[in-house]
């Protein structure tokens, strides 16, 4: 840790957000992390270091920031709230961090970071209404981030991280099963936030796969994924009903999947082995 970078207490944020006028935006699912000790902890399980590259998403007013900067990375912190800029850079930049205003759904990545698979690590506290598209967008379109650890509500970290057969198990599991491993590595109290959220939250690390569990050149990732959703859409359902019109009995025999099985059984690779023997690929 880089000693000479001062880490924000609950007074510090809350004398930022007055002294500039500030109020969090409940649109924009704003929960500012206001504890020395976790944000110390997330960059401790980010496990980087001098030499990486770090990009954060939804830097907010830098409490999280100049932990990760404290390590000796290289960061990035991107913010969508033109209201808090100010402040946020006021925060970070003299600790050396690059700040970019932009929206991470619609932001130009690879302009951004580069088109260099995995030279980035990225670290975010995302609110609930975007955590979910946004990993997954990630995952699909931006090689160039091979890391990440994310702070989301517990019942989305759950899912991002569930295996077959898990209670939580869903077709966003399978994306990120697909793209790489996730695992919970902790939690994070409501304590710590201001405003103090009514969810739980959790710490995902996501790393991504050299390569993708199914070989792209022979089962299309959109081939694949679309099938994924229609068995998930009607997941009650026994996968010969809810796959009705787009698998057959030979599908389900050349797959060696059980037509009687349901969606949440079915790991990447079986999946995988469906949408090949059933879907037009590659």
């Amino acid at each position: 840790m880089n000693g000479s970078v001062a880490i924000l207490s609950r007074r510090d944020v809350l004398e930022l957000l007055d002294r500039h006028g500030l109020h969090p935006s409940r649109a924009l699912g704003q929960n500012f992390v206001v504890d020395p000790n976790t944000v110390r902890r997330i960059a401790r399980l980010a496990d980087i270091g001098p030499g990486d590259a770090v990009v954060e998403i939804g830097a907010g007013l830098g409490s999280l920031t100049l932990a990760l900067a404290a390590t000796g990375a290289s960061v990035t912190a991107v913010e969508v709230d033109r209201h808090l800029l100010p402040a946020l850079r006021e925060v970070v930049e003299p600790a050396g961090v690059a700040v970019v205003e932009g929206d991470a759904l619609r932001l130009d990545w690879e302009g951004l970071l580069g088109p260099t698979p995995g030279a980035w690590v990225l670290v975010a506290n995302l609110p609930y209404n975007v955590a979910t598209p946004l990993i997954a967008d990630l995952l699909d379109r931006v090689p160039a981030v091979g890391r990440m650890l994310v702070m989301v509500q517990r019942e989305v970290g759950e899912r991002l991280a569930a295996g077959a057969g898990d209670p939580a198990y869903g077709a966003v599991s399978v994306k990120v099963a697909y793209w790489g491993r996730a695992r919970l590595v902790g939690r994070v109290p409501a304590a710590v936030f201001v405003p103090r959220p009514n969810v739980e939250s959790v710490l995902v690390d996501i790393r991504r796969h050299a390569k993708p569990a199914v070989d792209p050149a022979t089962v299309a990732p959109e081939a694949l994924f679309a099938l994924v959703r229609a068995g998930f859409a009607q997941r009650r359902k026994m996968l010969r009903s809810a796959l009705a019109g787009v698998v057959g009995p030979e599908g389900f025999e050349a797959a060696g999947v059980d037509p009687r099985a349901r969606a949440e059984t079915l790991d990447v690779a079986a999946w995988g082995r469906l949408a090949l023997a059933t879907l037009p690929n590659p």
